[in-house]
């Protein structure tokens, strides 16, 4: 496939255990705030593990129904305000990436009896409700979801569309917490990105959005752009990411943005602070970029937890503010840098002073979906 074209973002929204606006979250990672709380949905006497990174929307109540389809009503909200479209959306195309979708109100209902209608899975039935949106799809590629759906969101716009909502969403379910808590065999206290002493990661939940246009609308810049997007599936392994695939990915979203490494600035790690990901990750880097890249590198996960479907677009919408402040959020928890990833430039500790005018986001899923996008910031 030829070059991309740029596609202008006019909206973000998110929500996340850090903040509920992309301008909270942004604040609180500068900050160094971390999201990790003691769990408050689950039984805790299940897991060897005790700690998440949940929005904290409950008021009291062990949990309740409908937390993924709220959070995701939410963020696509205040994209749409942000970028002044009207409701109703009509035939506006919604795309949202998800990993479980909500698998947590299922549980709710199976565990004890929660009412909760068939209906009310489809994300499509509230945006159909909340904003009159007849053309919705939702895409299921795990931790790499939101970025799938991105890309198929500038297809769209190279298809004619003038105008695309994409999302991502997850609130964690009990399942997923007994999955990663058997799937690694020491229960990690938080997520340590591409430290020696990670022991995996911890969930985290929450949605992100923005709205896609065709062209500028005149009269109102965008916050920045879509300069391309690269999606692959290997299917190497069940949880194991591939690097060379990874690499592949990463080649590919440069070719579609017309640039070379040298040409980015600042990377949002994929980060999930587990043996697998990071190792792939750092060689997929290396394989790329060189064993000492000059560019920038934070990992969000440290402060939000992996927040899943929604991850891909979390890191994309604060990689767009992080060139908008000239700040880029520091890494929690690396202290010692695995070998692999010892000479990358990881931002870590504190905020650094930075004004990159490109960025590359990565996003892997189970199952090897990999994705990664390429953003510019407005100046």
């Amino acid at each position: 496939m030829s070059e991309q074209a740029s596609r202008p973002i006019a909206g973000t929204g998110a929500v996340a255990a850090i903040g509920r606006s992309p301008a909270e979250i942004f604040d609180s990672l500068c900050r160094g705030t971390s999201g990790l709380h003691p769990m408050r949905g689950f039984d805790r006497s299940y897991y060897g593990g005790d700690r998440l990174y949940e929005i904290d929307d409950r008021d009291g109540a062990d949990d309740v129904p409908g937390r993924a389809t709220a959070f995701l009503l939410e963020a696509i909200a205040q994209a749409l305000a942000e970028a002044g479209l009207d409701e109703p959306l009509g035939d506006i195309p919604v795309l949202v990436g998800t990993g479980l979708r909500e698998l947590r109100s299922v549980e709710l209902w199976a565990r004890g009896g929660v009412p909760f209608s068939a209906g009310q899975l489809h994300f499509g039935t509230a945006l159909r409700e909340r904003f009159g949106a007849t053309m919705t799809h939702t895409i299921s590629n795990a931790c790499s979801a939101s970025l799938y759906a991105l890309s198929l969101g500038c297809d769209l716009l190279a298809a004619g569309a003038e105008t695309v909502v994409v999302a991502g969403v997850d609130a964690i379910t009990e399942s997923m917490v007994g999955i990663a808590d058997r799937l690694q065999s020491v229960a990690p206290d938080t997520v340590r990105p591409f430290d020696r002493k990670r022991m995996g990661t911890v969930l985290g939940e929450g949605a992100s959005a923005v709205v896609l246009r065709r062209t500028e609308e005149p009269g109102r810049p965008g916050l920045g752009w879509v300069r391309g997007v690269a999606v692959n599936c290997d299917a190497h392994h069940t949880t194991a990411p591939d690097a060379g695939s990874i690499a592949a990915a990463i080649r590919d979203a440069h070719r579609r943005a017309g640039v070379t490494p040298e040409d980015i600035g600042l990377i949002m790690l994929h980060g999930t602070g587990t043996h697998a990901n990071d190792a792939a990750e750092a060689h997929a880097l290396q394989a790329v970029f060189g064993p000492a890249p000059e560019t920038l590198m934070t990992a969000m996960k440290s402060m939000t937890g992996h927040t899943s479907g929604a991850s891909g677009l979390h890191s994309l919408i604060m990689a767009l503010r992080a060139m908008t402040e000239g700040l880029v959020p520091p890494t929690l928890g690396l202290d010692e840098p695995i070998e692999e990833a010892g000479e990358f430039r990881i931002v870590r500790h504190t905020a650094a002073p930075a004004v990159p005018a490109l960025a590359q986001v990565n996003a892997f899923g189970f199952g090897g979906v990999n994705a990664v996008a390429l953003v510019a910031g407005r100046r």
